[in-house]
């Protein structure tokens, strides 16, 4: 059974368009002023693109006892997986939440045989970027370096080889 901590990770279903998009909004809210309109736009699609999104590649909610909690999607790219739309509610910031998406995005990551996981933040999602460094990311030169006029960096994390079964 689990205990009062434990976070629940499930594959988004088209019907969790609205809900996805609106915790993508409720987590970036806070930060829309150092955005600029086109960059804080991308960063919380309408349902519309989350649903385009699913098309794409795996879209995942997290959620404790039935309350939502965070998002993340990720599309394969070569034998990189991308991580976008990572996005953890003001309410459970510290709590795990974005720690265990990382982690579900890797699994399945390695799952598809893929060597490294990428991402794109911006520099002043501070606690975002310290919660990558824990898990492993570092930065690099790579692009993109701008999200429609907000700066951004790309961070990377090469996945460990499995072992042989």
């Amino acid at each position: 059974m689990p205990d009062a901590t434990h976070i629940d990770i499930r594959r988004a279903a088209p019907e969790d368009a609205s809900v996805i998009a609106q915790t993508l909004l409720d987590s970036f809210a806070e930060f829309k002023s150092l955005y600029t309109a086109g960059g804080f736009s991308a960063t919380t699609p309408a349902p519309g693109q989350i649903l385009t999104r699913m098309r794409e590649g795996p879209v995942w909610i997290a959620s404790r006892k039935n309350k939502v909690l965070g998002t993340v999607a990720a599309v394969v790219k070569g034998k990189a997986a991308y991580i976008r739309g990572m996005a953890v509610l003001p309410s459970a910031r510290g709590s795990g939440t974005g720690a265990a998406l990382l982690q579900h995005v890797e699994n399945w990551a390695t799952a598809q045989g893929c060597v490294r996981l990428l991402l794109s933040t911006t520099p002043f999602l501070s606690s975002a970027i310290r919660l990558y460094e824990r898990s492993g990311f570092t930065r690099t030169d790579e692009g993109p370096h701008d999200l429609h006029g907000t700066p951004l960096f790309v961070m990377q994390k090469n996945i460990p080889p499995q072992p042989s079964r």
